[in-house]
C-alpha cells in the first residue's frame, strides 16, 4: 500500500490565510507577548519562526528575552506585565526553561484568559472535562487538523500515544475523544511497546528520538503521525523511520513539513479567537 504524505504546510497555509482575513476584519491589531529565557538554539529559532509568522500575518508580536540566570521572580514579573496590559491579547512562554525555574508555577501565572498555548492548568482541565467555548492546545489541535486531513472515518478507532509525558497525551486524548477515538499512553520503555503500537489505527510519536519507530511497529493501513524535531547530521528527522513505514501505513506526516507548520498556525488562530473573545466578538 503506497503510503500518503500529509501536507502540513498546506494546510498550516489554509488557516494562516483565514487568520489574516479575520484580523483585517477586526479593526485593530492583536497583540501577542512572548517571554524566552536563557540561549537554547532551538528555542531561539522557534521564537524567530513565530515572530516571522505573526508578522506576516498582522499581529504585532512583543518579545522579552531573559538570561539563563533570571530569577524565577524576575521571569513572573515579565509575566504579570503582559497579563497586566490591554494591548496584548496572548502570552506565550517558550519551553523548555532553564531547569532551575519551575515550569509547572511560571505556566500557572499566565492569565488563563491571555494563555495561548493552553498549558495553563485552568484551561487544561476546562479542555478535559469538554466545557464549551475551552481552547485547545494549539499543537493537539494541529496534530487533529492532520489527521482530519486524511479524510478517514476515525469514529471508533483506536489511537496510541507514544510519549514521555502525560503533559503531551491529555489534551491529545480529549481532543481525540471529541471524535470518539480511544487513546492509550506508551512510554518508549514499555515492554509491551511493539504490540501495543501494532494495534494502532493512529499513532502518534513524540519521544525525541531520531527514527526510533519502525515500520514493523505499526499496523499495516495506520495514520501516523510524528511530532519529533531531531538533527541528525545537519538534517532535521522525526521520530519515526520514514523509509521503513513506507508502503506499510495508509498515512504519515513526514518531518520537516507536517506538525511543525501546524503548530505555528495554530498558533497565529489561537491569538486571534483570544483576541476576539476579550473583546466579545462572536
Amino acid at each position: 500500500m503506497p503510503t500518503r504524505l500529509i501536507d502540513g504546510k498546506s494546510i498550516a497555509a489554509r488557516i494562516r490565510e483565514d487568520a489574516k482575513t479575520q484580523i483585517r476584519q477586526l479593526g485593530f491589531t492583536p497583540g501577542l507577548g512572548v517571554l524566552l529565557v536563557g540561549d537554547d538554539s532551538a528555542s531561539h529559532l522557534y521564537v524567530g519562526l513565530k515572530e516571522k509568522a505573526c508578522l506576516a500575518s498582522g499581529i504585532k508580536m512583543e518579545k522579552k528575552l531573559l538570561p539563563t540566570a533570571a530569577t524565577e521572580a524576575e521571569v513572573l514579573a515579565v509575566i504579570a506585565g503582559f497579563n497586566g496590559r490591554p494591548d496584548i491579547d496572548a502570552v506565550l512562554v517558550q519551553l523548555p526553561l532553564p531547569p532551575h525555574l519551575d515550569e509547572d508555577h511560571i505556566i500557572a501565572a499566565i492569565d488563563p484568559q491571555k494563555d495561548v498555548d493552553g498549558f495553563n492548568p485552568d484551561k487544561v482541565a476546562a479542555f478535559r472535562r469538554g466545557e464549551r467555548g475551552a481552547l485547545p492546545p494549539g499543537l493537539a489541535a494541529g496534530i487533529m487538523e492532520l489527521i482530519i486531513a486524511t479524510d478517514v472515518d476515525i469514529v471508533s478507532h483506536r489511537a496510541v500515544v507514544l510519549a514521555n509525558s502525560l503533559v503531551f497525551f491529555e489534551p491529545l486524548a480529549a481532543i481525540l475523544k471529541r471524535s470518539a477515538v480511544n487513546s492509550e499512553f506508551v512510554r518508549p520503555d514499555d515492554e509491551e511497546l511493539v504490540a501495543k503500537t501494532r494495534t494502532a489505527d493512529i499513532l502518534i510519536v513524540a519521544i525525541g528520538r531520531p527514527g526510533f519507530v519502525k515500520g514493523e511497529m505499526c499496523k499495516p493501513g495506520a495514520i501516523v503521525i510524528d511530532v519529533g524535531t531531531n538533527r541528525v547530521d545537519g538534517r532535521t528527522v522525526g521520530d519515526v523511520d520514514a523509509a521503513s513505514v513506507r508502503n506499510i501505513i495508509a498515512h504519515l506526516s513526514p518531518v520537516p513539513g507536517g506538525v511543525g507548520p501546524m503548530t505555528v498556525a495554530m498558533l497565529i488562530a489561537n491569538v486571534v479567537e483570544l483576541a476576539k473573545r476579550r473583546r466579545q466578538i462572536v
